[in-house]
């Protein structure tokens, strides 16, 4: 008898990460997509892709303290440019390679977000988003004032990595690393939310009483999910410097962070899928509406001043839209569907 549905008689095949042959084969199509891509698209697409990969990786650390802990945070965006300040001094200042760079902005600047979790020990809410949001100006400060170390407003330029004499100067080179650095991560995100501490995670964000009472560390797991949050942001931020071969303050600003918060919003608070979801919505949507508005106004030039002024309210409508008529994320959507086509025809 053949039976309909996933059943799991063990341990072993409940904390599968591929729970079927059928994700199996789907994330094995998806591998060979993204590894053939590079060779289909090229020029801004290929650099868009870039991108994509690369705020996959800052969103599931952000997801990892707001959505999996419940730590509010508005300072992501300067983590981002701890991390791209440290490697783009370990490289350029110092002459380290890329392989030292990348590795040591995410070690400070998880010690960076430890120092600045401290306070989730006494605030929660909005009163941690304000002081998460202070560390936002006190880093920009330093970033733009500690001259010797990030090169003020000048900048910094930053070389691209090299391995054995080859130089991994091309965008395609370079974005085959990025996605094996973001494929690590994502899955060492995954395995750690089944783990003990990525329970006690969980238990910290549903209700921190009760965790307290059942003997979880809740000082120690806040800091740590800061910790957490912030290497994955100091290694995104690395790998966008090194992209951009150039460094600068102007890079990391509030705004920044925004984007961020919006991304694991969009896509599903307290979920892996939905981090890699908003991301890969937030970076596409905005280049989206500059192609309609270029196109709107070639077609169209009296309205392409109006056009390109609404580009930005239209953005806001769309989010703001998103957020009403499907509050969970796109994650969310995507379990409905699955949810669907499992029990088709039954509606339950």
């Amino acid at each position: 008898m053949q039976y309909c549905g996933d059943f799991r008689t063990t341990y072993e095949k409940d904390v599968k990460i591929f729970e079927t042959p059928f994700v199996k084969i789907c994330m094995g199509f998806l591998g060979v997509a993204l590894l053939a891509l590079p060779f289909l698209v090229k020029g801004e697409y290929l650099w868009i892709l870039m991108q994509i990969v690369i705020a996959v990786i800052g969103a599931v650390g952000l997801n990892i303290l707001t959505g999996f802990t419940g730590q509010i945070s508005l300072g992501q965006g300067a983590f981002l440019g701890v991390g791209a300040y440290t490697s783009a001094f370990i490289t350029a200042k110092m002459g380290l390679p890329f392989w030292v760079g990348v590795p040591a902005a995410g070690c400070v600047t998880a010690l960076a977000g430890m120092i600045f979790g401290i306070p989730s020990l006494r605030l929660k809410g909005l009163y941690l988003a304000i002081a998460t949001l202070a560390s936002q100006f006190i880093l920009e400060w330093v970033f733009l004032r500690w001259e010797p170390v990030t090169g003020g407003s000048y900048g910094i330029v930053v070389p691209r990595p090299s391995l054995g004499g080859y130089v991994f100067d091309s965008d395609r080179s370079y974005f085959y690393i990025v996605l094996v650095i973001a494929a690590v991560m994502v899955l060492f995100a995954t395995n750690l939310m089944r783990t003990r501490t990525g329970r006690a995670f969980m238990a910290v964000r549903d209700h921190y009483i009760s965790a307290e009472i059942m003997g979880i560390n809740i000082f120690k797991y806040r800091i740590l999910s800061f910790a957490v949050s912030s290497f994955y942001a100091g290694v995104a931020g690395a790998l966008y410097g090194h992209s951009l071969r150039f460094v600068s303050s102007e890079q990391f600003g509030i705004s920044v962070s925004i984007v961020y918060l919006a991304m694991i919003i969009i896509g599903g608070l307290g979920s892996i899928l939905g981090s890699i979801y908003g991301a890969v919505f937030m970076i596409l949507l905005p280049k989206l509406l500059t192609v309609v508005t270029t196109q709107l106004g070639t077609s169209f030039p009296g309205i392409a001043e109006v056009a390109i002024a609404l580009e930005q309210g239209v953005f806001g409508g769309i989010i703001v839209l998103f957020l009403i008529f499907e509050p969970d994320g796109l994650a969310h959507r995507w379990k409905m569907i699955k949810a669907y086509w499992k029990l088709y025809p039954f509606s339950y």
